[in-house]
């Protein structure tokens, strides 16, 4: 415990969100940099998280499981801008900087409501308990006002954020796209298939390696991968 103390290794993580993004990356990584030159901490690694939605768990995420992986291999100060970017939830949250805490790891968050905070002390520990409630209290709120707002504009037809697969955005409104719409059915058809066990037989991996076989391409032009997938999909449900 008491070398880990003295460790100055760091590792950043930096989450680009699956919407709109007001923090870039590279935003995210200079405040990152500068707050560990000022505290004295060695940056190891800037792991960047693309794409991925903050509802999974750091372990669960691509890029968040590296993170996990490089304490083991000795960092013990994990460094991100604000708690939104690691965690889902302010369960979550209390939970893994517990056991970061157990294990000698210090959380540095660089811009906490406009403070930096450090979970190595327990002034530190406290405010992040107090934080971290009010910061799910405050997405709780925005979270209920948005899907008031997304359900009305469905409801009415209208553009919500942008125009979802299968769909253009036209004078503010959706309007079908057919080629969009003939991927969409192709995308059901296979996710309805099943094995003799009553299980899909396309899984979100091998359904996305498939359309891209069929030369079916994504919204932007590009390759499917396993999560725009479920995206595309869970969407498409609603």
């Amino acid at each position: 415990m008491g070398k880990r103390q003295r460790c100055t290794k760091a590792v950043a993580y930096v989450r680009a969100s699956t919407g709109k993004q007001e923090i870039t990356p590279e935003m995210q990584r200079e405040k990152i940099e500068a707050y560990c030159r000022m505290a004295g901490l060695e940056l190891v690694d800037v792991i960047v998280e693309k794409g991925v939605s903050a509802k999974l768990k750091l372990s669960k995420r691509p890029e968040g499981a590296r993170v996990q992986r490089l304490i083991r291999d000795g960092v013990c100060h994990v460094v991100a801008l604000k708690l939104d970017r690691l965690f889902r939830s302010a369960a979550d949250a209390l939970a893994t900087t517990e056991e970061w805490r157990e294990a000698g790891i210090s959380l540095h968050l660089v811009d906490m409501s406009g403070m930096s905070l450090d979970t190595g002390s327990s002034m530190g520990r406290m405010f992040l308990t107090m934080l971290a409630a009010f910061a799910e209290f405050e997405g709780n709120v925005i979270s209920e006002r948005t899907t008031a707002a997304l359900r009305h504009k469905r409801a009415h037809g209208q553009v919500f954020n942008h125009a979802p697969y299968g769909y253009d955005a036209v004078d503010g409104a959706l309007v079908p796209n057919a080629r969009e719409q003939k991927g969409l059915e192709r995308m059901r058809e296979l996710r309805a298939l099943t094995k003799p066990n009553g299980k899909p037989l396309y899984g979100y991996g091998t359904l996305a390696a498939e359309l891209n076989a069929e030369g079916i391409v994504a919204k932007n032009g590009g390759e499917w991968h396993p999560f725009s997938v479920l995206k595309v999909l869970t969407a498409a449900s609603r």
